[in-house]
């Protein structure tokens, strides 16, 4: 398995599960800031400019300020969302197994932030390291000191809770990690009404991905303008890239946020896989779009990424070299959407089946002029009709192959 790189993972400590050992280190010292002054947090947050970094990108004070504000509940509920089943993402289960006081930590001090009492680490069932290293971290707090301050500081009754989520692709949607955590299959429901307002139980409730919240005590116990400088140009903070594919050194590496592509390719990963040229980058992992070789100059950040045309997702970097066939590998990818979508919407179902079937078709040189038009024209109907975000973003793979590579699909169809 590929190791976590400490490049810049916030002076932390390898202290694995042992609560002692992270409060020996650096542990405690944002949580009891916090303590002190909850009502500062959510400005403190929004001055350090911490997006989503479960592939958003969402400023992170607006999610907490929704929540916040909401009427005094009597449970207000926190999903630290650890599903992780997109392939080529691999951070957060890291994240979980070599700093899981971190995330818990960074979870505490937002529940002070917007009056939560319900914390609920949901993770992927087959991240069996993970789930044990989670309940041995969580039952530690239960029994610690701070466990009692914090029940304190809100006015009610605490609970940190550690639950495998559906283990399916969607339930990492946030809808759906609510019907999951109300123990129903983990169908996304449909917005209006938010989680904010209604969420779990009825519950005003709060998605927050573990590699979010992993920032959080750091940014109180350094400062938002800390956390800003970490960055790159106009970038804040830090983002942990999961590189895999072609090059000599897959991993996850975390790195300034702006950190160009190709300093991530060639200095971290090593460069290409037998010395080949460089031929396509799926970015954030398959359900995004796809950089080419013009595009190793541009800053690996939210709004950079999104002027190319593309998205920086989760940070999950796919590198490809040449003499990889697209086709071939875009035909993987939307199987993989296909078998997971959840079949609540008809779109996503048939739509992703069907893009499936023409993509191998054509890439097993069956295909026809008429089943390329096919797909052109899936991508034109579809985008939208889908109750979450699946069925764009196998939709959005595959335009992207089909702008940068129509060679490729041309070339299958007629040979």
């Amino acid at each position: 398995m590929s190791q976590l790189n400490q490049v810049l993972l916030h002076e932390q400590s390898r202290v694995g599960a042992d609560l002692d050992a992270w409060l020996a280190t650096i542990g405690g010292q944002g949580l009891t800031r916090a303590l002190a002054e909850p009502a500062a947090l959510i400005p403190l947050i929004e001055e350090a400019g911490l997006r989503g970094l479960g592939g958003s990108g969402y400023p992170t004070f607006k999610k907490w300020q929704f929540v916040a504000t909401q009427p005094n509940a009597q449970d207000k509920y926190l999903i630290c969302n650890g599903n992780e089943d997109e392939p080529g993402t691999f951070k957060d289960r890291l994240l979980l197994q070599e700093a899981p006081h971190q995330v818990i930590e960074g979870a505490c001090i937002t529940a002070l932030a917007c009056n939560i009492n319900r914390i609920i680490f949901y993770i992927n069932p087959d991240q069996k390291s993970s789930l044990a290293v989670m309940e041995q971290a969580v039952q530690q707090w239960r029994e610690s000191q701070w466990f009692v301050a914090i029940e304190k500081a809100l006015g009610k009754e605490l609970e940190l809770t550690v639950r495998p989520s559906s283990g399916h692709y969607i339930g990492g949607e946030e809808t759906a990690a609510i019907e999951s955590v109300e123990g129903k299959f983990p169908f996304p429901r449909g917005k209006p009404p938010f989680p904010a307002e209604f969420g779990v139980f009825g519950k005003p409730t709060l998605i927050n991905n573990m590699e979010t919240l992993s920032n959080v005590s750091h940014i109180v116990r350094h400062g938002a303008q800390w956390y800003r400088d970490l960055g790159l140009g106009s970038s804040h903070g830090t983002k942990i890239y999961c590189l895999s594919g072609d090059v000599l050194y897959p991993g996850a590496y975390e790195l300034p946020m702006g950190t160009p592509l190709s300093t991530l390719i060639y200095e971290y990963g090593g460069g290409m896989l037998l010395e080949k040229q460089l031929k396509a980058v799926f970015t954030g992992g398959p359900s995004n779009t796809i950089l080419t070789p013009k595009d190793l100059d541009v800053p690996l950040d939210y709004d950079s990424v999104r002027e190319r045309d593309s998205s920086l997702g989760t940070g999950a970097m796919i590198v490809i070299s040449e003499g990889t066939g697209i086709v071939k590998r875009v035909a993987e990818y939307v199987n993989f959407f296909a078998h997971s979508s959840c079949g609540q919407c008809p779109s996503c179902k048939n739509g992703t089946f069907y893009a499936a079937q023409l993509l191998t078709r054509i890439d097993t040189g069956r295909g026809s002029r008429a089943d390329l038009y096919a797909l052109m024209n899936l991508c034109q109907m579809l985008p939208g009709s889908g109750r979450c975000h699946m069925l764009d973003g196998a939709l959005k793979v595959l335009q992207s192959s089909l702008h940068h590579f129509m060679d490729e699909y041309e070339e299958a169809v007629n040979r």
